[in-house]
């Protein structure tokens, strides 16, 4: 079993035991006498091909991956890998485009129920709905991602040879009443739409981050290449095949970067339509030559780290010519270390003076276009003298709204301040006679209390005297009654 095969397995809920026989047979049958199964099949089919491309087991730029073969255990120790960034153990594959040929139908083939005899009606459905694209087509119709009135036909189908079976299959149907039979799965690269806006969206995101400098934007073909090879899979790199479709997607129909064939540029948040200037060439051209020079770098350090050891092993095994063989190559990387550090340093002195200016750059003109905002403003108030009359004017409102103030004040009725001072004195012993009322009532209450309290007190006690005394004549009797004899008992009871 392929590794496409056993992934998909793995991981596609539609892809359940039960459910095999029915994928894997020539449900092109159904379209007419249950659209709803076969358009839940096209679907698994559609869906279980772009999730695996996504990961990267569909296919290797000229290597088809089957399990068994040495080419094979590379890319699938790298793609099994999951999370490994070493790039010496990535293999690039195709993850934006599929292609359908006789080695995909192997990989899909299936120990028990054989070859999905169906796949060229899956993909048939996927280029009738733009969720798949064919190569050829999207690299020179813009738009044809979107929804068109042109349908792929391809040259082959209009063969003398395909156009007799064409018309044996028709008589076929009219006279037996068979339906037509699945499509031949034509030979063909698709883009996958889906998985190419993801990726899309995934480097416009990384690219154009909040903490994101002008610089930042700027990439060469080659810088643009190894910063986003792992976008979509860290154990995968995308192909030459995807990036070329990914870069025209971007540029073209999404108009999120400007792309010359050698630089690109991400369109900031400022700049609507981004063009690609000579000063960003030379930018892109700088950033790649500081990655090429910190690559040599490491791998001078590198290499002088394992020329050190080989000599310290020479003059431990007694091989005095290959330890002298090994300082003198090490001294000579030494040297090619230094010329590459000394450069790595005048270029990073460079880039950093043109970070550096390109910041005053974009200052200046926030400067300019804050003169301009406050010119348009101060225009807009008129002047230090504009402001100067206003003021004036506002203040000569305000005192005449204070005479007719005073004058309306003047013109209603008199009142004598006497009465006035009457009236309130008037109103205040009101005011504490109310209170004065109120307080001797909350006393009388409080005193009506107090006699309840003590009365109810006192006739307790009462009740208390009167049982202590019935208790007391009780135990009298009680005394008299064992000092008596049992004859005056008698005599008493009679």
């Amino acid at each position: 079993m392929s590794d496409l095969l056993n992934y998909i397995l793995n991981n596609e809920d539609a892809f359940r035991r039960n459910r095999l026989p029915s994928l894997y047979s020539d449900f092109t049958l159904q379209k007419r006498t249950n659209p709803d199964g076969y358009a839940v099949n096209v679907a698994a089919w559609e869906q279980a091909l772009n999730h695996a491309a996504r990961r990267g087991y569909t296919s290797s730029r000229g290597v088809r991956r089957r399990s068994g073969s040495l080419s094979v255990s590379a890319s699938s120790t790298a793609k099994q890998s999951t999370g490994n960034n070493n790039p010496s153990l990535r293999k690039k594959t195709d993850h934006l485009v599929l292609r359908t040929d006789e080695s995909l139908l192997r990989d899909l083939e299936s120990p028990e129920w054989g070859r999905p005899v169906a796949l060229g009606a899956v993909f048939e459905e996927a280029l009738r709905k733009h969720t798949m694209v064919a190569l050829p087509v999207y690299r020179t119709i813009a738009g044809s991602l979107q929804k068109s009135q042109w349908r792929i036909i391809d040259p082959g189908a209009l063969s003398p040879w395909n156009v007799m079976s064409w018309g044996m299959r028709q008589l076929k149907g009219i006279v037996v009443g068979s339906d037509e039979s699945a499509p031949r799965l034509q030979v063909q690269e698709l883009v996958l739409v889906e998985n190419l806006r993801e990726t899309a969206d995934l480097v416009v995101k990384k690219a154009t981050r909040a903490n994101a400098s002008k610089l930042d934007l700027i990439y060469s073909k080659e810088s643009f290449v190894e910063e986003y090879a792992t976008v979509l899979h860290d154990a995968t790199e995308l192909s030459d095949e995807d990036f070329d479709v990914l870069l025209l997607y971007l540029s073209r129909d999404t108009g999120a970067i400007a792309y010359d064939g050698k630089t690109i540029k991400f369109k900031s948040s400022s700049d609507e339509t981004p063009a690609i200037t000579q000063e960003d060439t030379t930018i892109a051209s700088i950033k790649t030559l500081l990655s090429t020079m910190s690559k040599q770098v490491t791998n001078l350090e590198a290499k002088i780290e394992e020329l050190n050891m080989s000599a310290k092993t020479a003059l431990a095994n007694k091989n005095r010519i290959s330890a002298l063989s090994a300082v003198r190559s090490k001294k000579l990387a030494e040297g090619n270390l230094k010329q590459r550090l000394d450069t790595l340093v005048q270029l990073e002195q460079i880039y950093s003076n043109i970070e550096q200016a390109a910041g005053q750059v974009e200052l200046v003109r926030v400067m300019e276009a804050s003169t301009g905002v406050l010119r348009g403003l101060h225009a807009q108030v008129g002047g230090a003298e504009r402001v100067e009359d206003v003021l004036e004017e506002l203040r000569e409102e305000m005192t005449k709204v204070d005479e007719v103030g005073s004058i309306m004040n003047e013109a209603g009725p008199v009142v004598d301040e006497g009465e006035i001072d009457d009236e309130l004195e008037a109103l205040e012993q009101a005011e504490r006679d109310t209170k004065e009322k109120e307080e001797a009532t909350q006393t009388q209450q409080k005193l009506a209390e107090l006699d309840r309290l003590k009365q109810a007190s006192d006739e307790a006690a009462r009740k208390k005297l009167a049982e202590q005394n019935v208790d007391a004549v009780l135990a009298e009797n009680i005394d008299k009654l064992s000092d008596m004899s049992v004859e005056d008992r008698q005599m008493l009871a009679k």
